[in-house]
């Protein structure tokens, strides 16, 4: 089944108290969404489609030619709402086959998860990345208090997410409401969601922290590269 990747870029970078959108912050002394095109350009064969806001088009030109980095890659204005930059991400997809839908600041997906994503989509119509909760969690009540629950019952989500392109193009032929993502809006419109075991490494880089975090995952890998390769 043919191969593409819907990549949504539209931060900004209030969180991290940046002077630009945070998808364009270094890591490892390249763009983090650099990172996160890479690791799709890496699968081979497959059509990625970034989604930006028409306002950051020209920075990322320009980032382009400071680094000559020239994926094959569709741009895609993006919308008001993520709901709306995936929506016009699928509207440039005309052919039957698997697309997968991507936060652009999470640059540390590999490889090996893509493939199993796409896998898992093909035999199950879907598959959305998920990892298992360290802490113990609580439920607040509507009264102040809360309540103790069983943490083997929940999942973090994470991306990518991905479907069969006929059946997300029609979960996404509706009016916007408050979906937290793409499965989200998939199960609104009554297809089962397969859960795919994702990695605790695959970060979403929202604050200063997690940038902190995400060099210091680069630098342990390499370490462990290295000294495997001697």
């Amino acid at each position: 089944m043919k191969k593409f990747a819907i990549i949504v870029a539209g931060g900004s970078g209030q969180r991290m108290e940046a002077s630009i959108p945070k998808q364009f912050l270094l890591l490892d002394n390249i763009p983090i969404l650099f990172h996160t095109i890479q690791a799709f350009v890496a699968l081979g064969d497959i059509q990625i489609i970034l989604v930006l806001p028409t306002s950051q088009k020209d920075y990322w030109v320009e980032l382009c030619n400071k680094y000559q980095f020239y994926p094959s890659i569709i741009i895609c204005d993006g919308g008001k709402e993520r709901f709306y930059s995936v929506k016009n991400g699928l509207n440039l997809i005309n052919e039957p086959g698997l697309v997968a839908i991507h936060d652009g600041v999470r640059p540390l997906i590999t490889t090996t998860i893509l493939q199993q994503s796409f896998q898992d989509a093909a035999q199950y119509g879907s598959s959305v990345m998920a990892i298992p909760l360290k802490d113990s969690i609580r439920q607040v009540t509507s009264n102040g208090s809360s309540l103790a629950v069983d943490r083997t019952n929940f999942r973090l989500i994470q991306t990518p997410q991905t479907f069969v392109i006929d059946e997300i193009k029609s979960a996404y032929d509706i009016d916007f409401l408050n979906f937290t993502d793409d499965a989200s809006v998939m199960e609104h419109s009554g297809y089962p969601i397969h859960l795919t075991e994702g990695s605790f490494q695959n970060i979403k880089i929202t604050t200063k922290e997690d940038l902190v975090f995400a060099e210091a995952i680069i630098n342990v890998n390499k370490t462990i590269s290295s000294k495997s390769g001697q």
